[in-house]
């Protein structure tokens, strides 16, 4: 079974989806993957550097996550281009890995972390979407705290998002993480549960 698992920055996607590859879930991290697709030699490569001009290398010719991000962070118009460059290549290479596991065994409960599933259209090609969210002023605080930021670089970075209520309404589960780690695990137990449960009865239906 193929879940999509999202949800805001800093509202614990990451912690989730550990907890969910303790459990025995399969799982890749679309921003590992978006990395691999960004390296030098990848298609992907090109066409940013094309894009977004040299000014965005390092020295050793990588791209600067950080310039870049600052670039698409202030810039709705260059982030959807930027978007359109990466996208297609993560969803390419998600699909490849996703077919390579239900080959190996078809009943295994594998899950794809993705921040912007929802609004890259991505979500189609799940089974489940599970959406992970806090308090908006949680959201807000953890990431200053994470990333160093300012709380106006802070709130600008999380407006460039679809807001936790819009994503929700995309969720067949969804993991609220307010509360800390205690309630957060107990979600985290119930919805693997479920997702067994689930699992199940669409091996046994097919």
């Amino acid at each position: 079974m193929k879940v999509g698992l999202t949800g805001g920055i800093a509202c614990g996607k990451t912690y989730v989806t550990e907890q969910l590859r303790t459990r025995g879930c399969e799982v890749i991290d679309a921003d590992q993957v978006a990395r691999k697709v960004v390296e030098p030699g990848q298609p992907a490569y090109q066409d940013i550097v094309l894009e977004f001009g040299p000014e965005i290398l390092q020295p050793d010719g990588t791209i600067d996550r950080a310039k870049l991000g600052a670039i698409v962070f202030a810039d709705t118009d260059r982030r959807a281009r930027l978007n359109a460059i990466v996208h297609p290549r993560v969803h390419e290479m998600q699909s490849l890995w996703m077919a390579e596991v239900a080959e190996r065994n078809p009943a295994t409960i594998v899950v794809v972390d993705a921040a912007l599933m929802i609004e890259s259209g991505g979500y189609k090609r799940f089974d489940k979407i599970v959406v992970v969210y806090c308090a908006p002023e949680i959201q807000l605080a953890r990431l200053v705290a994470r990333n160093n930021l300012s709380v106006e670089e802070a709130a600008r970075r999380i407006a460039a998002q679809m807001p936790s209520a819009e994503k929700l309404k995309y969720a067949d589960y969804s993991i609220d993480t307010s509360g800390g780690f205690a309630p957060t695990d107990q979600q985290i137990e119930t919805l693997y549960a479920e997702l067994q449960k689930q699992a199940e009865l669409a091996e046994r239906s097919s």
